[in-house]
């Protein structure tokens, strides 16, 4: 049933647009026009928090930080082994996706980590990319609160995931 959903939305916007005479075409070129625009203006926030992971995987700084972490996260009941994956998350999705997909082959997919590294996924957000993308576009400068507070909503998250794949 869900693979028809899109179609089926898209078909009725399509029947609304001719009963409206709206000339979808040129709705459509004005928006692709746009998108270039908007793709233009926040490819340099994009690139510049690409390059900032690629350096701190690169230059070991997440790997330190690993190991410093992995006793505090363990006695706040997050495996240590996802640790790197805790650390990335805020920064980069598809650096994290790998991550997860490393955890699965390590651990299996039916293990408790592979359980929490799912949940963990499932309930952070890339922080760091968010700010950047969507925050340039807005022109919001003061994030003094908002980055914090997210983090803090992360880990808070995070621990409360791992809490839960432990007691279901």
């Amino acid at each position: 049933m869900s693979a028809y959903v899109l179609p089926i939305l898209f078909i009725l916007l399509f029947l609304y647009c001719i009963y409206k005479r709206i000339n979808t075409y040129d709705y459509f070129v004005k928006g692709a026009k746009g998108a270039i625009k908007l793709v233009v203006d926040i490819f340099p926030f994009i690139a510049s928090i690409m390059i900032a992971v690629a350096l701190l995987r690169v230059s070991g700084i997440t790997t330190w930080l690993t190991q410093i972490l992995s006793p505090i996260f363990n006695a706040l009941g997050v495996p240590p082994e996802l640790t790197e994956l805790v650390l990335l998350r805020p920064f980069t999705g598809s650096g994290s996706y790998a991550l997860l997909e490393d955890v699965i082959a390590s651990y299996g997919a039916d293990s408790y980590i592979t359980r929490c590294a799912c949940v963990i996924m499932g309930c952070s957000e890339t922080i760091f990319y968010v700010a950047t993308v969507y925050l340039s576009q807005t022109k919001v400068k003061k994030l003094l609160y908002a980055i914090p507070v997210a983090l803090l909503c992360s880990i808070v998250g995070t621990i409360l995931a791992c809490l839960l794949c432990r007691v279901m």
